[in-house]
């Protein structure tokens, strides 16, 4: 039997990997280029739901999880069966769902037909660490006790209104809902659709929900990118960004998040809080994508997620109701709501006064 040189094995490897080296599109400078329309829609939560005990799971399991993958509370199939209400009918008693009252029917959602795909695995969760698959919370209780009080107040009404800074930033559509925006971009149940544009100097990432837009300068290494960082006064919307290669890898740092947007994330963040995102295109049709959040604040270990950027045929023009003229009639009801209880104050110190 012959040996087979170390050299000719190298040169096998590099003849074998050239096929999909050359699939990646590479811009003027060399780099790769992750510029184009993309997606990364997926029915994949943030974190791993207890049922689901491993991070990859055969396609049977994953359609089995997507069938009852549920938005609002209701599954996805409640919702293509849903209906139009009747206008000519007039409004349905209180009562929510069990009268037929429903969110968007199917034709406005769409969060993805299928869990995430990340290195040709069904993933259940976008985190990866720790491997539990769940957000490492110093203080778990507190942070639920904080997400419930949230709920409470957006899902019941419960918040008084008095004026236009009451109503969650998505409300308001100051920047979109669910994480889209990043640091840290989260699908979401619909727009989960980005354009990145790439030059030597910039990247630039649009998003389709509420048309956030990142622009992120590019420096020659991470040391000359950090020193770039604004001061600490500076607390822009998606965070204090700065870029750099590492090698066929785009990495972005962002510090100093505004604390607006940091209580109303997807995953609570404090002023302190580090995130780092990297963007490695793997072949002509996808990008992968993972960050990494550190931040000592709030969790007691950095942890990190992953997800799968797919091409997109494009993005739709966004038009947000609720900050265009929904805030009229919002705060039209708190000022209702306040004249007719100052009208029972009023009656009951008449009684009393007779």
């Amino acid at each position: 039997m012959h040996m087979i040189k170390p050299a000719l094995i190298a040169l096998a490897v590099a003849i074998v990997a050239a096929p999909a080296m050359a699939q990646v599109p590479r811009a003027s400078t060399g780099k790769p280029d992750l510029s184009g329309f993309w997606t990364h829609s997926a029915l994949t939560p943030l974190q791993r739901a207890p049922a689901n005990k491993t991070l990859v799971v055969d396609e049977a399991e994953a359609k089995k999880i997507a069938s009852g993958y549920a938005i609002g509370g209701i599954t996805e199939e409640g919702y293509k069966g849903s209906t139009y209400s009747d206008p000519s009918k007039g409004a349905p008693p209180k009562g929510g769902k069990d009268f037929g009252v429903q969110a968007y029917d199917s034709f406005w959602w769409d969060p993805g037909s299928r869990l995430a795909i990340v290195k040709g695995e069904y993933r259940t969760s976008y985190i990866v660490e720790p491997a539990s698959g769940t957000l490492p919370f110093k203080d778990p209780e507190g942070q639920k006790t904080r997400a419930l009080q949230n709920r409470d107040r957006y899902e019941t009404g419960n918040a008084a209104y008095e004026g236009p800074e009451a109503p969650q930033i998505a409300e308001r559509c100051l920047i979109g809902f669910g994480n889209t925006g990043g640091p840290g971009m989260l699908s979401s149940s619909y727009n989960s659709n980005y354009q990145f544009v790439q030059t030597p100097e910039h990247m630039m990432i649009v998003v389709e929900m509420a048309h956030d837009a990142r622009i992120i300068p590019i420096f020659d290494s991470a040391e000359k990118a950090r020193a770039s960082h604004k001061p600490n006064v500076i607390q822009p919307w998606l965070g204090d960004s700065v870029g750099w290669w590492e090698g066929d890898t785009f990495v972005m740092e962002s510090i100093n998040v505004k604390p607006l947007q940091a209580v109303n994330q997807s995953f609570p963040i404090s002023p302190k809080a580090v995130i780092t995102e990297r963007l490695t295109r793997t072949s002509g049709k996808d990008i992968f994508y993972d960050f990494t959040v550190n931040d000592p604040e709030i969790y007691t270990q950095p942890w990190k997620a992953e997800l799968s950027f797919y091409p997109s045929k494009g993005m739709y023009e966004y038009a947000c109701h609720e900050g265009n003229y929904g805030m009229i009639g919002i705060l039209a009801g708190a000022r209702e709501k306040e004249r007719r209880a100052a009208s029972v104050a009023s009656k009951k110190a008449a009684k009393g006064g007779q």
